[in-house]
């Protein structure tokens, strides 16, 4: 009985050992999982902060592009609103706008908005002249209120003539392209005008009775034309065929030397002299086309050549009427 004591000391020594060191591995344990489970939230938390900070990224960037396009919506209703605008204040000031849709053509230069300008206004004074005159033949006028009517429809005509003349010292491709013409217009157009020939063509069934001496006079007047056209017209190939050359002569090379840039400017120099010679070329078709109209004028008596006149304007009032009705024909 006495030895069983001790014996039984030892063992719950034993045991208490083992219980301690259990404990303290599960608390090891314990712990590591803590320290596991830490560093699995922070991971954790630091992905969702870089997430989170993406995303304001994001939404900044969405907010300024959308600001962007808000300032652009606004800056594009404002010119569009100026532009309107001038639309109308061109309207009322009675600018000619192109019916081709070329706008940027009529409004290239200063001179040949100033031409379309003018033109609008001698259009719309030679209708006004035309009813006159057109009042006055129906009511059988006597010679002398008919002659003055017939002389201002005529000096009307030395206005658009002079009028070309200034407008092509600004832009005579404006004058050569007739965009200040109508489509219809522009087939027949020949270096900025009508045909004197052909004019004279159209007249000569429109005025009949006519004697002998007129006959031969407008006869002559017409193969003078004729020729004179043909003159100019030749001299308008040659001049094509002559830039045609000065413009296909010479390279500027891709080493773009001193030496070929001085040879392009040189080129470029001798072709924009050729193109002066423009100006002449319409001048002197315009001075036909006003010659043309002043001896007709001369051989004709003033009867006929107020029904000249008529006939003149009816035939390009028609031109510009075909060209409204086919700008307004139906399209499939």
């Amino acid at each position: 009985m006495t030895d069983a004591s001790p014996r039984t000391d030892i063992s719950t020594d034993g045991d208490t050992d083992e219980k301690n060191q259990r404990f303290d591995r599960g608390k090891s344990n314990a712990v590591a999982a803590s320290d596991s489970s830490d560093r699995s939230k922070s991971n954790l938390d630091q992905k969702t902060l870089r997430r989170l900070a993406q995303n304001r990224e994001a939404a900044r960037k969405s907010r300024l592009r959308k600001k962007a396009y808000v300032q652009q919506l606004e800056s594009s209703r404002l010119k569009l609103t100026q532009l309107e605008q001038e639309l109308q204040r061109a309207r009322q000031q009675g600018i000619f706008i192109s019916s081709s849709g070329d706008q940027s053509h009529s409004m290239g230069g200063n001179g040949a908005m100033a031409f379309d300008v003018e033109y609008v206004r001698w259009l719309e004074e030679q209708n006004r002249q035309i009813n006159e005159l057109r009042t006055a033949v129906n009511s059988h006028a006597g010679d002398a209120e008919l002659r003055i009517i017939v002389d201002g429809v005529m000096a009307h005509y030395d206005e658009i003539f002079r009028l070309k003349s200034n407008a092509a010292k600004s832009d005579v491709f404006h004058l050569l392209s007739g965009m200040w013409k109508t489509p219809a217009e522009r087939c027949f157009l020949w270096l900025g005008g009508f045909r004197s020939s052909e004019l004279l063509k159209l007249l000569v069934n429109q005025l009949e009775p006519l004697t002998e001496q007129q006959l031969v006079g407008i006869g002559n007047l017409q193969q003078s034309s004729q020729q004179a056209e043909d003159a100019l017209s030749q001299g308008m190939e040659a001049l094509q065929q002559s830039l045609t050359e000065t413009l296909s002569t010479g390279s500027l090379g891709s080493s773009g030397s001193s030496g070929n840039v001085a040879n392009y400017m040189g080129q470029m120099a001798m072709a924009m002299g050729k193109l002066g010679t423009l100006e002449g070329f319409i001048r002197q078709a315009d001075n036909l086309r006003q010659q043309t109209l002043q001896q007709m004028h001369r051989i004709l008596t003033t009867r006929q050549s107020a029904r000249a006149l008529l006939a003149i304007h009816d035939y390009f009032s028609r031109l510009r009427a075909l060209s409204s009705l086919w700008l307004a024909r139906p399209r499939e």
